[in-house]
């Protein structure tokens, strides 16, 4: 399954660094809306921690 970011939303996604868009990305998710951006960015950042 590739990766899916709604057009609806595609500015805001491109306002992420490409580091941050690609591993997004390579994560295989479906971004419908504001809020699926937002809970991917909180998966990775507590990974991060």
């Amino acid at each position: 399954m590739a990766s899916y970011v709604n057009p609806a939303i595609q500015k805001k996604f491109e306002t992420l660094s490409t580091e941050l868009k690609n591993e997004i990305l390579n994560r295989n998710v479906i971004i419908n809306n504001i809020y699926d951006l937002m809970e991917i960015l909180k998966v990775i950042a507590e990974e991060e921690d």
